[in-house]
């Protein structure tokens, strides 16, 4: 497997030094809360990103260098385009990061305004494609017009910019998830083929999977006309025909009390396998996958991924938790460092111990990205995999069985149809 060229831009070790403003005291000579600071990194053709700023009090306090407020990923095509003079805006691109107090919002209804403290801009470079890692900025800077006010320094920030190559590979499910297709490696305009995907809701075939299934659950039936969603299995194979990964439902997908979809309180539950190379036939618990929906004025469906330790009796470790638009579908990712910014939950940091396989946590940074469509169209997802965590063909399909269990979900997540009230003539 050949993979495509990524990059990752990363933006960390921020601090900012204000003079005259007065800090808490603090044993690092870093305080995060005492004055609320953000700031907002732009770079042309990506989202804006929002991150806090910790203020730095002492002078000779340095920010933690090992720490990431926001990354960027970029393939060729973004740096073609960001390398290519513009028409209508900047002739250079441009990273800007621009710095305020205050945070953005209203307070009792009043609307709170920020204060612009400055701007840090760093123009984007030949360097920037050359694929070698590249610090392109570390330390503090001044910024904003009065840096240099009677001669003493104006505010001050302390940043960390790294180019690091970040190489992937890319695949594609030539079909809905449903239809059991082909699962494709992309290279450019190649497509190679690399996995098939076989779904189905029937364990009466003679399969050594339904062994192990039948010792955790009882309930694996095929779908009757209940009101559940049951029995669901995926298995990825490759080239040679054998099974090299898998996934099925091990709480079935069920209307909650009072209501018509899966919510949180009884989310229903995938469990994803791979082979036991020590014993043939038989399968090794990898992670589990839980998904529910989120009512409100767009619908959600949230899907929770745990690892489990093999090391640990039953450990599990939260490496991922999402919200995906249910109409329009949207991305499921594993990235440390955005799920740190993100989650509620404490998630790995790259610091964090232990190796479950193919993923390890101690890596830090990109896993896997999968993209699905929503309920309202048929669903290809698509897979990108950071090389760093692929040694082999089988650390590949265990991810392929998971992007597959994330498509299901959505489908698994939709609304049932009530029951026919009894004497009624129609269901609703």
């Amino acid at each position: 497997m050949d993979p495509q060229a990524f990059i990752r831009l990363s933006i960390g070790s921020l601090g900012l030094r204000i003079p005259g403003t007065a800090l808490n005291s603090s044993r690092a000579g870093i305080c995060a809360s005492s004055a609320p600071c953000s700031c907002e990194i732009r770079l042309r053709g990506f989202p804006v990103q929002t991150t806090a700023i910790p203020l730095v009090s002492s002078p000779e306090a340095t920010p933690d260098i090992h720490s990431i407020a926001s990354s960027f990923y970029l393939e060729e095509s973004d740096l073609k385009a960001l390398l290519t003079p513009g028409c209508f805006y900047n002739h250079h691109a441009y990273l800007e990061i621009t710095v305020f107090t205050g945070r953005k919002g209203t307070h009792f209804g009043v609307r709170v305004k920020r204060h612009h403290i400055g701007t840090f801009k760093l123009a984007v470079g030949p360097e920037w494609g050359e694929g070698k890692p590249v610090i392109l900025f570390n330390g503090w800077i001044g910024i904003g017009k009065r840096k240099h006010e009677n001669g003493k320094p104006g505010a001050e920030l302390h940043l960390r910019v790294k180019l690091d190559p970040d190489p992937r590979y890319v695949f594609q499910f030539e079909d809905a998830t449903l239809q059991s297709p082909q699962i494709v490696q992309l290279q450019g305009s190649v497509k190679q083929p690399i996995f098939s995907c076989k779904f189905n809701r029937d364990r009466a075939q003679v399969d050594p999977l339904n062994i192990y299934v039948s010792g955790l659950a009882d309930n694996l039936d095929i779908e009757t006309g209940k009101r559940e969603r049951k029995g669901w299995k995926v298995k990825i194979h490759g080239l040679s025909g054998s099974a090299v990964a898998a996934a099925f439902v091990t709480t079935p997908f069920v209307p909650s009390t009072g209501c018509d979809w899966v919510a949180k309180s009884n989310p229903g539950a995938w469990l994803i396998l791979r082979p036991d190379i020590l014993r043939p036939e038989s399968w090794l618990p990898w992670g589990k996958l839980e998904a529910w929906r989120e009512r409100g004025i767009k619908d959600y469906v949230c899907c929770r991924f745990h690892l489990l330790s093999e090391a640990q009796d039953g450990a599990e470790v939260l490496v991922s938790e999402i919200h995906i638009n249910a109409e329009k579908g949207g991305e499921f990712f594993i990235d440390t460092d955005r799920q740190m910014r993100q989650a509620p939950t404490p998630l790995p940091s790259p610091q964090s111990s232990g190796d479950f396989s193919a993923l390890n946590p101690n890596s830090g940074g990109f896993v896997m990205s999968c993209r699905v469509h929503g309920e309202s169209k048929s669903s290809k997802p698509s897979v990108q995999l950071a090389m760093r965590h692929v040694t082999c063909i089988e650390d590949a399909a265990i991810f392929m069985a998971l992007a597959a269990a994330v498509d299901l979900s959505i489908e698994a997540c939709k609304p049932f149809r009530r029951k026919a009230r009894r004497g009624s003539r129609h269901s609703l």
